[in-house]
């Protein structure tokens, strides 16, 4: 019986800092990483957290004891962000004449570098590509390859960097493309292309996105021990830092355009990030609309990790959403979408 009573003081004392560490974690959001560069980590394992205080929820009500209600509050408080990191039920409403689909995919630059030992993955790819047919395409990390078929789109924009090898965005469209840019991220290889497009009586403007990148292996097990665990930290968190300011720049961007606009791609930061919050603002994830299970994107080894995402304004509705998490010609996942748009009220 002693023994039980130490082991529920234990117990209840790493319950405590757990319940605190996790209402840190949900602050995060709303806290500049420029401010808080290594708390802001935290919302990478924020999950981890949540998953905990379920154990401690169950270990507790199993044993008929109030201290349940510690973590039973941290779950109610955080509802919102288990809807953001697992979907217990799938969206898919019927089709109609209207509706398009948009693909975003990092596709690692075809595997130009033979990161995976294998060598049909362009013909993958073009294959995925042709199967679903998306009425838009937005690659991240895209290369020219002559093996990707690519010529069922009518208009495209990509924009290119590198000399012999060359890399950047593309966004490919059934529908015309009347304008076209990019947003330029000061000392960095990341950027934002945009393309605006004409789909009978509106026009979208679409982002296709590739923020600074925190430089985590899918195996990173291989690399994290004493000796780099604590840089590996530090570059985590200074890249959260280049980050808040990367998006504040897509945001302050897409607030001056008039048009309804989708935010696709790669922003390389959790769904409980500032960075996340600032560019998605009042717009909707389409995971959270229609998507199921936990939308893992990146293939990372230990984790259903979901740092890819597709953002739409609030007249836009999703009607269908999948990661083709079965799909591993990249370290990312592609993600498709099915949408329609809805009359803004007037």
């Amino acid at each position: 019986m002693r023994k039980q009573t130490w082991l529920s003081k234990i117990m209840f004392f790493f319950n405590i800092v757990l319940t605190i560490v996790t209402f840190v974690a949900y602050t995060l959001p709303f806290l500049a990483p420029k401010a808080f560069p290594f708390l802001s980590v935290l919302t990478l394992i924020l999950p981890f957290f949540l998953m905990l205080n379920l154990f401690f929820f169950i270990y507790w009500l199993l044993q008929f004891k109030r201290y349940m209600l510690l973590s039973g509050i941290v779950l109610l408080v955080g509802i919102t962000f288990i809807n953001r990191f697992y979907k217990f039920t799938e969206t898919n409403l019927p089709k109609e004449e209207t509706d398009f689909t948009l693909m975003s995919y990092n596709v690692r630059l075809f595997n130009l570098y033979q990161w995976l030992p294998k060598d049909d993955v362009a013909e993958q790819i073009s294959k995925l590509i042709s199967d679903k047919n998306p009425d838009i395409l937005c690659i991240q990390e895209f290369s020219p390859n002559n093996e990707v078929e690519t010529s069922q789109f009518k208009y495209n924009y990509t924009k290119l960097y590198g000399g012999k090898n060359k890399y950047g965005q593309a966004i490919y469209s059934n529908y015309k493309i009347i304008d076209k840019g990019e947003i330029e991220f000061p000392n960095s290889s990341n950027n934002v292309i945009f393309a605006d497009i004409v789909k009978g009586k509106d026009t979208l403007r679409i982002y296709s996105m590739h923020l600074q990148s925190i430089k985590i292996s899918t195996d990173i097990h291989e690399q994290i021990n004493e000796e780099n665990s604590k840089f590996i930290f530090k570059r985590i968190s200074g890249a959260f830092t280049i980050q808040q300011h990367q998006a504040e720049l897509i945001k302050a961007h897409y607030e001056s355009c008039n048009y309804a606009k989708i935010i696709c791609g790669d922003l390389n930061n959790s769904a409980f990030s500032y960075v996340y919050r600032t560019i998605k603002g009042d717009m909707k994830d389409a995971f959270e609309e229609a998507g199921t299970s936990f939308g893992k994107s990146y293939n990372f080894k230990y984790y259903p990790a979901r740092i890819d995402y597709i953002f739409v304004e609030n007249n836009i509705k999703v009607k269908q959403f999948k990661s083709i998490n079965t799909f591993f010609q990249s370290d990312h996942f592609p993600q498709i979408t099915r949408l329609s748009i809805t009359p803004k009220a007037k």
